[in-house]
């Protein structure tokens, strides 16, 4: 899995599941991708994981849900 971190100029800066920082050409990704979203590396192309996606936002949500209180 590779999560997308942000993007920079002509490329999404990604962290891999083992925590390695990578630097994707956002020509190579799916239309419509966005920061936070999960994906797949399948048959040399980039496919969103929307299970991940969304599974990896209600744990960040469950984690900072009691921190603005």
């Amino acid at each position: 899995m590779i999560i997308i971190d942000r993007f920079e100029e002509e490329y999404a800066v990604c962290e891999k599941e083992d925590m390695e920082m990578v630097n994707i050409p956002i020509m190579y990704l799916p239309k419509g991708v966005k920061e936070g979203d999960c994906m797949d590396l399948v048959n040399d192309k980039y496919i969103i994981n929307n299970k991940e996606t969304e599974k990896l936002k209600k744990e960040i949500e469950k984690l900072t849900n009691n921190m603005w209180i």
